[in-house]
């Protein structure tokens, strides 16, 4: 085999396999804690931290939605009526 060919095989590999292990990591602490209490206690830890990381962001400003649905909403008035003027069949 061409050894620039290992090089980069490798250098994917350490590059796919180094985001994953902190995750994992964190996963397998609360396994090995042996007083019950506090083994709970990092698990409801992780359970919290997952449930913050899955929680969408909050919206950044509702008056801006808010003034950017009435300008729409009138921007769609002023198409309309000018539909509505047009003569179909003159």
């Amino acid at each position: 085999m061409d050894s620039t060919f290992v090089k980069y095989a490798f250098t994917a590999l350490i590059a796919l396999a180094i985001p994953a292990t902190p995750a994992a990591a964190v996963e397998q602490n609360c396994r090995f804690i042996q007083a019950k209490p506090d083994r709970e206690a990092c698990y409801k830890r992780q359970e919290e931290e997952l449930a913050a990381k899955r929680r969408p962001a909050a919206p950044a400003g509702d008056g801006q939605t808010l003034e950017t649905l009435r300008q729409m909403r009138q921007e769609d008035e002023a198409v309309y009526r000018s539909i509505n003027n047009i003569c179909r069949g003159c």
